[in-house]
């Protein structure tokens, strides 16, 4: 079919809120939807919600939100999850699923960091190409958002986000790669943001040039909503649809009328409109989904993301105890935080009913349902914890503490809150914390008055009675933290510099993110990332590096559950390097495997390691680089908790950086052509430089060999030039 010019601008851009353009009968209007962990479709009518959808919409599943999906380390759990969401989306009429969100975890602060995975770009990648499989598998598309390193709300749709390539290519690129490479999602969402001083819904390197010339992306990439500034420049960038419209199609027919934009542009971009559209068209159709069936997954995902932090031998709740539940949390849960990703649920399970359910329990509230202190219930709350043997206190966040569109400004949890936990625990002896929140709260001022701490995130619709299923220890708690939790908010590496001023945002930190900056330094955290207990206990034997090929390696080794319950441990592999004064971060994690050996058995793990999980990337290469040499291979429950290690040498990518001029003296004794040929052809004061005295040496190896011409050592320009041509021919 042939398009007319002006049929062909307005594929380009939505015809609505939800909807791509229609082009006559041929072409249909896609709905999209934001989902990242349920489907938030809105109505046929303006009664059903507000223009964004965000106060009403059609009941969905709420699964738990990404910050809770990932601390799962599950990614076979996280795909059923991706493909519940498609299926409810086949019966909701929805095309495309925004989402997954997979930008790091810069800053705790983040207030969206609820809709985010981790702080590490291999664990996100690894979860978020799940969910993205998942979607798939049913033919509906998904949209992977936000790109690139969008990691504020705090001036989300100006701020320039200055980070260096290195730190690009090695923290905030990584996951969207993974996930472009290994799951083929239809669709990538740009951020609003600038980076390094251009939009990212116009940055042509961003859209173009990296991932789709470098990655091979063959889908759309829309704009978030707003994003656009300029339709001309994000077309010409790689930026396929606007949405929602903004009206502006003339100006792109326009500016291909008048020779500004090149029809061919226009051509590609509508004809990605359309091969989307070609995709979904063939998905499976049906109008219903086993919502029953939904919740019971919900609840799965919500036990296995929840993360036992601290717990003295209190938790599992023992029968015949007096419990006392508080805080009104345990009856109206917080299940997902604010904003666009916001789900209306089609059931609400709360930890308190799911207890009652199980054994006789007291209640009082402790505090108003805002999260604000109230004397009265507070007293009542006190009084309920003295008569009783154990006391499950429920703390958190409440919605106005974060969201979308704004950053937190502490980590701390509501002062009136601590304060009825220091009072409760003068009244009972047995203390249990279980939190609820989207971004991580300190817990150093407070975590001495309790026997155990359950992070419990936001678990979504059924997250209550998840929660109750591991206090009373029908099953063993499996999350594991996906980031680090510091003890003070100035020990998060990028704390000077979240979240920028005057348009600017300063990524100062490099890349030393979370655990790669606290373990690379020795920095006293609360709780290192990867930690997580359970019911059980885990041993860790037998590690055995083999390799498979030109720096390939099987990793393997051997975890028994050393205890006397069902439960699952989280194995990690990383890789480090252990240097006198750090070069790069001390080990970073590159594989994991979620296990669950019956008591007293044991499970063989077998993990890849490949020259990519060992390489940096190298600006002046422009890629990534394999260094000779050694490094160790570290198997552990946590990034603290390392239990074996072994010690692997690679030959390097073989790479010889070329010599020039400019070259250090340090440079050309170093590489195996130049120091032969250096030493060889020169004699005298130049040649006598190598055997100097170390003070003299030290200095004369950082001068770069051309600057010696100027101190009589008989090094002119032309024969550095000989020296340059001998290397040639001796290379």
């Amino acid at each position: 079919m042939k398009l007319t010019l002006v049929e062909k601008a307005s594929l380009t851009s939505g015809s609505g809120t939800w909807h791509t353009t229609a082009v006559r009968d041929v072409v249909p209007a896609l709905t999209l939807s934001d989902g990242p962990h349920g489907i938030r479709r809105q109505g046929g009518s303006p009664a059903d919600g507000d223009a964004l959808g965000l106060r009403r919409s059609v009941p969905a599943t709420c699964f738990p939100p990404a910050v809770a999906l990932g601390s799962s380390w599950d990614p076979a759990l996280a795909r059923r999850v991706g493909a519940a969401l498609a299926a409810e989306a086949v019966a909701l009429g929805v095309d495309v699923v925004l989402g997954p969100g997979v930008n790091i975890k810069r800053s705790p602060l983040c207030g969206r960091n609820f809709e985010y995975f981790s702080e590490d770009p291999h664990l996100t990648g690894v979860m978020g190409a799940a969910v993205v499989n998942g979607v798939q598998s049913l033919g509906v598309g998904a949209c992977v958002k936000h790109f690139a390193v969008n990691n504020q709300e705090t001036d989300r749709m100006r701020v320039s986000a200055d980070v260096d390539e290195q730190t690009l290519r090695e923290i905030y690129l990584p996951a969207f790669e993974h996930i472009v490479r290994e799951a083929g999602p239809y669709a990538v969402m740009c951020a609003y943001n600038r980076v390094n001083g251009v939009h990212a819904s116009q940055h042509r390197w961003l859209l173009t040039d990296l991932l789709r010339g470098e990655w091979g992306f063959d889908g759309l990439v829309m704009s978030d909503w707003g994003a656009v500034n300029d339709r001309v420049a994000a077309l010409e960038a790689g930026l396929d649809l606007e949405m929602p419209p903004t009206g502006t199609d003339d100006e792109i027919v326009a500016a291909v009328r008048d020779g500004r934009l090149a029809e061919s542009v226009l051509d590609v971009a509508a004809g990605r409109v359309l091969r989307l559209a070609e995709r979904v068209r063939a998905r499976p159709r049906h109008d219903t989904w086993d919502a029953d069936a939904h919740h019971e997954l919900a609840r799965e995902a919500a036990r296995a993301s929840a993360v036992l932090l601290k717990n003295d031998g209190v938790l599992p709740l023992a029968p015949g105890l007096r419990v006392a539940v508080l805080g009104e949390q345990a009856r109206s849960p917080r299940y997902q935080g604010h904003g666009s990703s916001h789900v209306v649920p089609t059931k609400l399970d709360n930890a308190l009913d799911a207890l009652r359910t199980a054994m006789d329990v007291t209640f009082a509230p402790g505090y108003r349902p805002d999260g604000t202190p109230d004397p009265d219930l507070e007293h009542e709350a006190v009084r309920t914890a003295a008569d009783a043997d154990v006391a499950v206190v429920f703390l958190g966040l409440a919605d106005a503490e974060e969201s979308e569109g704004f950053d937190r400004t502490s980590l701390d949890l509501p002062a009136g809150q601590v304060a009825l936990l220091r009072r409760v625990a003068e009244a009972c002896r047995k203390v249990v914390v279980v939190l609820s929140n989207g971004g991580v709260v300190s817990v150093a001022g407070w975590q001495e008055h309790a026997s155990a701490v359950l992070e419990g995130w936001l678990l979504g619709q059924a997250g209550g009675a998840a929660l109750a299923d591991l206090l009373l220890g029908t099953h063993s708690p499996s999350g594991r933290l996906t980031e680090t939790i510091p003890l003070r908010l100035a020990d998060v590496p990028c704390h000077l510099h979240f979240p920028g001023s005057d348009g600017h945002v300063l990524y100062g930190e490099g890349r030393y993110v979370g655990y790669r900056h606290h373990d690379t330094l020795g920095t006293e955290v609360a709780y290192p990332f990867g930690h997580g207990l359970t019911y059980s206990s885990f041993a860790y034997s037998d590690l055995e590096v083999r390799e498979t090929g030109g720096n390939e390696w099987q990793v393997e080794f051997t975890v028994t559950n050393t205890g006397e319950r069902h439960a699952q441990e989280v194995a990690q592999l990383y890789v480090a390097f252990e240097e006198e004064r750090p070069t790069r971060p001390r080990h970073t994690l590159r594989g994991f495997a979620k296990v669950g050996p019956a008591p007293g058995a044991s499970e063989r793990v077998r993990l890849p390691l490949t020259g990519r999980d060992l390489a940096q990337w190298s600006v002046e290469r422009g890629g990534w680089r394999i260094e000779p040499g050694s490094f160790l291979v570290e198997v552990g429950a946590s990034s603290r908790d390392i239990r074996l290690r072994a010690e692997v040498r690679t030959p390097g990518d073989g790479h010889v950086t070329p010599l020039t001029a400019m070259s250090t003296l340090g440079e050309w004794l170093a590489h195996p052509v130049g120091g032969r040929v250096l030493k060889e052809r020169l004699s005298g004061a130049a040649a006598g430089l190598a055997e100097a005295d170390p003070a003299l040496l030290g200095l004369a190896l950082g001068i770069p060999l051309i600057k010696f011409r100027t101190f009589g050592l008989g090094l002119t320009a032309q024969v550095v030039d000989d020296l340059l041509a001998a290397v040639r021919a001796g290379s």
